[in-house]
């Protein structure tokens, strides 16, 4: 039997390729349709139709909330890979429409003075042609009237061709163009309009009859007596299935295009019916940045170039502010870093000291007190003690305050030290010393029974024996 499943070889080439495919998708632009605000639900279905104009390369359930701000969408944008923002917003007076270019800029301002939505476009036709199969690739983008009018013209053109995959013309595949995005401007009133059509390609040179035979659902002819009757006048067929064709669209297909008689070095009508939506656009202004920045251009704001170097001066000197603000907390944060270890060290050194002295270890190193605050505890401890000599009017003994300086008492001794000094010595009836807890002079013993006896001064009598 041979082997099942598929070879080491072919799963390897497998890989490579779903690889090459993630590279080559990541490497097309992406965007976000949205609409921002208060925009009504008009705007909102615009901004809808909109985002199925961009398809596939586009995020087709994106959610916006409220409390999302344009950073918020700036940030998940990048990991994400977009490229572009389209962003829709309504106003009291006007709708506007921003085309953002991530992650540096510009963006270009349009008022939208019309639109039209798909569902509107589509229910005034008489027959439409709109299937899912049409949006699983990027439109095929036309420009037209973009000549070299002025910078701002050629900006807004390189913007547009930047919205989609770039083609090759001698590589490309025409079953997956389905789909037509016109943007027309008009020098005159300096508008753009907004189309998007469907492609059908139709064979030509054939008869009414012939074409509907082609065509995948097969007409009726139970009224007719031979075939012929069908492909020499076309019988039962009404007037508006056949669409006039000229040389306007009518082209020589370098390749075989999916449709019934549409073959390679053939002659084809090229037909387009418009899917909406529909806007005419008119140019605000050219921003710098990403929603905010330097105006490149405006269209009824004109400055002089001394208006303009004077807010190009005042921007440079809000941004040197802004750094110099930045340096001063970075010290800030430096400065307090050091402090923090320095206490975090001197911290540890007491700590350190203090395992030491309770272990008894002599060997430990102790850094000592600087020198001020040794001066300091000094000074304080000779206060201590010259409130201790006016207060009980001696020495205060060595170990009490050992850092105080000790002095030699030049006052007279006092009337206890005198009769101290004069109290001669008595041998062996000297007094012992105080006992704790007791008077002074009395000692107390157990007798034989346990009575107690007591000696020294005012020593009681022992009870009489009774006989």
């Amino acid at each position: 039997m041979g082997q099942s499943g598929r070879s080491r070889h072919q799963k390897r080439a497998r890989a490579q390729a779903q690889q090459r495919n993630l590279e080559a998708y990541a490497a097309q632009p992406h965007s976000f349709v949205f609409a921002r605000g208060r925009a009504g639900r008009g705007v909102r279905q615009l901004s809808l139709d909109l985002r199925r104009v961009m398809e596939p390369l586009t995020a087709t359930r994106l959610q916006i909330r409220k409390k999302n701000s344009l950073k918020d969408c700036v940030a998940v944008a990048g990991p994400l890979g977009v490229t572009h923002f389209l962003i829709l917003s309504k106003t009291e007076t006007n709708i506007y429409f921003k085309l953002m270019r991530l992650p540096g800029g510009p963006t270009l301002t349009f008022r939208v003075n019309k639109y039209t939505l798909t569902r509107d476009v589509v229910s005034s036709l008489r027959r439409h042609r709109m299937h899912e199969q049409q949006f699983t690739h990027p439109p095929l983008l036309v420009l037209n009237s973009f000549g070299p009018l002025g910078m701002h013209v050629k900006l807004m053109a390189t913007m547009f061709q930047n919205l989609f995959p770039s083609i090759n013309v001698h590589k490309v595949n025409l079953n997956t163009i389905k789909r037509c995005l016109l943007i027309n401007y008009n020098p005159d009133s300096q508008e753009l309009d907004f189309r998007h059509y469907s492609i059908k390609v139709v064979p030509v040179g054939a008869s009414r009859g012939m074409k509907k035979l082609l065509q995948e659902k097969f007409p009726n002819m139970s009224r007719l007596q031979d075939i012929s009757e069908l492909l020499a006048t076309g019988a039962g067929l009404s007037e508006s299935e056949a669409e006039p064709d000229g040389e306007h669209n009518i082209t020589e297909l370098p390749q075989a295009i999916a449709g019934r008689g549409n073959m390679r070095a053939q002659q084809s009508a090229v037909r387009l019916t418009e899917i909406g939506p529909r806007m005419t656009l008119q140019l605000i202004k050219i921003q710098e940045g990403v929603g905010e920045g330097n105006v490149l251009f405006h269209s009824f704001v004109h400055k002089t170039e001394e208006e303009l170097q004077a807010i190009l001066a005042a921007k440079e000197e809000k941004l040197r502010l802004k750094a110099q603000r930045q340096d001063q907390q970075a010290q800030n944060v430096q400065r307090k870093q050091e402090q923090r270890e320095a206490h975090r060290k001197k911290s540890l050194a007491g700590m350190k000291r203090a395992r030491a002295e309770a272990d008894g270890d002599s060997d430990a190193e102790d850094p000592g007190a600087p020198p001020e605050a040794e001066r300091a505890g000094q000074q304080e401890e000779e206060d201590e003690a010259e409130y201790f000599r006016q207060a009980v009017g001696e020495e205060p003994d060595e170990d009490m305050f050992p850092k105080a300086q000790r002095r030699r008492s030049t006052r007279p001794p006092s009337k206890k030290q005198r009769l101290k000094q004069r109290r001669p010595d008595r041998g062996s009836d000297h007094r012992p010393p105080k006992a704790k807890g007791r008077p002074w002079g009395t000692q107390a013993k157990l007798g034989p029974r346990g009575a107690v006896q007591n000696y020294g001064r005012g020593r009681a009598q022992p009870p009489k024996r009774v006989a």
